[in-house]
């Protein structure tokens, strides 16, 4: 590629390769050469917009954190009107979110645990890495239990924590959505009322 000609996106463009190299080779073949050959890019150009390698990780944590906690805002949003169970409105809503961003992630995480928290000093805690999501799953859960649709002694934050820790085993092993729904169903179907 000719120096000094510009790229447009070439931040998500570069954060896009290294979800196809998380996911192609692993979290260990991640490497600058490899980002930037992926996305058909100078090498000097992730460099240029992030400093070294370690940067351009913690840019696309943040980056990533933001958006899986932003898409599942919605998972927060009242009760299931319309007859769903309680696990299936939940893993409806979880469905919904970007696999291949949210599975690039969790199997960096897996490798990068450090990445976390050099996200939480750009995001805070409550939206770092999977934080997001388990806080809006917990607020989900917390508004199913008032609605009487969740057992009164049922947890809502560490019910959370179980729910988002099977969501990114599933994510990190390649589970199909069949899968991880049966076990979420499953994992729920203690904690849930039900309804007449």
């Amino acid at each position: 590629m000719p120096r000094g000609v510009a790229i447009d996106g070439a931040r998500q463009r570069m954060f896009a390769a290294a979800e196809t190299v998380i996911l192609r080779d692993g979290a260990g073949a991640l490497r600058g050469r490899a980002v930037t050959a992926q996305a058909g890019v100078a090498t000097g150009l992730l460099h240029a917009h992030f400093g070294d390698f370690d940067a351009f990780l913690e840019a696309y944590v943040v980056d990533r954190s933001f958006l899986l906690a932003g898409e599942s805002a919605a998972l927060a949003q009242g009760v299931a009107e319309d007859g769903r169970s309680v696990s299936d409105a939940l893993a409806d809503g979880l469905a919904a979110l970007p696999r291949r961003e949210a599975g690039a992630l969790v199997r960096l995480l897996a490798a990068r645990p450090d990445l976390v928290a050099r996200a939480a000093d750009t995001l805070g805690e409550e939206a770092s890495g999977f934080a997001g999501v388990t806080g809006a799953v917990a607020e989900r859960l917390t508004a199913e239990r008032a609605a009487g649709r969740l057992a009164p002694g049922a947890a809502p934050a560490p019910l959370a924590y179980a729910v988002v820790a099977v969501l990114q085993r599933a994510w990190c092993e390649g589970l199909s959505e069949a899968h991880w729904r049966a076990i979420l169903t499953a994992q729920l179907a203690g904690f849930t009322v039900p309804q007449s």
